[in-house]
């Protein structure tokens, strides 16, 4: 495997988050691919989001198709189950989790990584302001890259530049990396509502703005904005 530590591949799922991750690997590498997965979510929306941020960022993009989470279904992200506020009893996890879609993302994102010589994957994990999900905290990463490195015998590196960042400290992120454009960009392109919701504008962006990935992103914004 040739490699080259000037790229980057970046997980962009048209989301906040994954948007942030992309302007901070377009500071510190010359070429960047973006991937993004097509799992069968409630909502095409987000692909859409990630197919405009990826062109006005001028990055090349794959769509990866991974529609079984849809065949496995028990989660409302994938099927019709309404989303929750609460965590299941048996559980103890909401019922957007959606069990190993980050650990198959992120592979997938290695072997695209890796036909293209590519060692480093930037991804917009997070486990400050998370929803409880396992597979977002920073040692399921640190075991994940190792099974990567072996099961490839390539050295990649996980790069999560929200581990440690709460959603205030992203919007912040977001304004030092690419000023008030970039914020506006966050508020008018990405989608994080969990219902897709395109039609209602807040401050922070568009969404239901009631869900739980809607509240977040409103919390955050306006810790940001009052800072």
């Amino acid at each position: 495997m040739q490699q080259t530590l000037d790229a980057a591949v970046v997980l962009l799922s048209g989301g906040q988050d994954s948007a942030t991750c992309l302007a901070w690997a377009l500071r510190r590498y010359q070429r960047i691919h973006a991937v993004t997965f097509d799992y069968g979510q409630r909502h095409k929306i987000e692909l859409d989001a990630a197919a405009t941020i990826s062109t006005m960022a001028g990055v090349s993009q794959s769509v990866i198709p991974c529609n079984s989470f849809t065949a496995l279904g028990g989660n409302a992200l994938t099927g019709t189950e309404a989303v929750s506020a609460t965590v299941r009893a048996d559980s103890q996890l909401p019922n957007t989790f959606v069990p190993g879609r980050n650990l198959i993302f992120i592979t997938l994102a290695a072997a695209c990584a890796y036909q293209r010589g590519i060692t480093e994957i930037v991804t917009g994990i997070c486990q400050t302001d998370y929803s409880g999900y396992p597979d977002c905290r920073m040692d399921t990463m640190v075991a994940l890259q190792e099974a990567l490195r072996r099961g490839m015998e390539a050295p990649f590196t996980i790069h999560t530049p929200l581990m440690r960042l709460d959603k205030a400290a992203t919007w912040s992120l977001a304004e030092r990396l690419g000023g008030q454009a970039l914020v506006d960009l966050v508020i008018e392109e990405t989608v994080t509502c969990y219902e897709g919701d395109r039609t209602h504008r807040h401050a922070w962006g568009y969404g239901c703005g009631a869900c739980p990935a809607c509240q977040l992103r409103l919390r955050g914004y306006e810790h940001f904005a009052t800072r």
